[in-house]
Parts: structure tokens; sequence; C-alpha cells
């Protein structure tokens, strides 16, 4: 992840950071970019949706939990594919559903974690800096 940047070619995604319980909700990206590694749920912002619907649907396509997006933590910029640039906002989320898993749509895998063991796991470049930076971590001690 990188800082935002004003780059051209845009790609309007957002991502939802959701901590239950001390654990922090991520997923296993099975695409690129990131496949096969850790990062927080999230996904491109279709045609119609606000930032903060995307979000909400994203969180429960990726791992069938409910959430209510709050306020932005921070924004980021990734390399697209194709050639483009995600630009990628993430959003504070609290859970209104169960906290059962499945994982679903773009996700191998979805777990709720402790701060230790998502440091043991290979997660999307930036997402530590990011999450510390955010003060993510606080919420989870």
């Amino acid at each position: 992840m990188i800082t935002k940047s004003g780059a051209t070619n845009q790609i309007p995604c957002v991502g939802g950071v959701v901590v239950h319980e001390g654990k922090l909700l991520i997923v296993r990206r099975a695409n690129e970019p990131g496949a096969g590694r850790w990062s927080i749920p999230g996904g491109r912002v279709e045609p119609g949706e606000t930032h903060s619907q995307a979000c909400v649907r994203e969180v429960y396509e990726e791992t069938g939990v409910e959430v209510m997006a709050g306020r932005i933590l921070g924004s980021v910029e990734r390399p697209s594919p194709s050639g483009g640039t995600y630009s990628i906002d993430d959003f504070s989320c609290v859970l209104v559903g169960p906290a059962q898993l499945t994982a679903g749509d773009d996700a191998d895998e979805a777990r709720w974690v402790t701060l230790s063991e998502l440091e043991s796991l290979p997660t999307v470049d930036g997402l530590l800096t990011e999450l510390k930076s955010w003060y993510v971590f606080d919420s989870m001690v």
C-alpha cells in the first residue's frame, strides 16, 4: 500500500476494518493483487453505490458477516494488475450480526485473529503499517 498521490485511472475501492472481542477480521485473498496473502475484506465500488454501501456489501460477500460502516480510517493506493490504480477508502466497521464466518467471493478464507496471529501471517504489503498508523491495534488489546 502506498499513500494517495493523485494518480490517474483510479478505480474506487473500499475496505472494512472490523474488530470484535479483541480480534480483527481478515481474509486470504484469492485474486490479485495480493493473492494468497491476508488483508482486510474489501473490493470495488459498484456503479450507484456509495463507498459505505460498497464496504458493507464487500465485507458480507467475502466473510458472511453483517456490518455497519462508520468513518473512514484512512485511504491508500495500490497498483491494479490492469495498469490502473486502486484508490481504497478503508472504513471502521461495527459488527451488527453473528460473528460466524463463511468465506466467499474472492476470499479463500476468513478469520478472526489476534494481533500476534496477524503478525505471523503473510499479509499484503503495508497492511500492518497502515493499521498501526490508524490505531486499529489499540482496540485489539
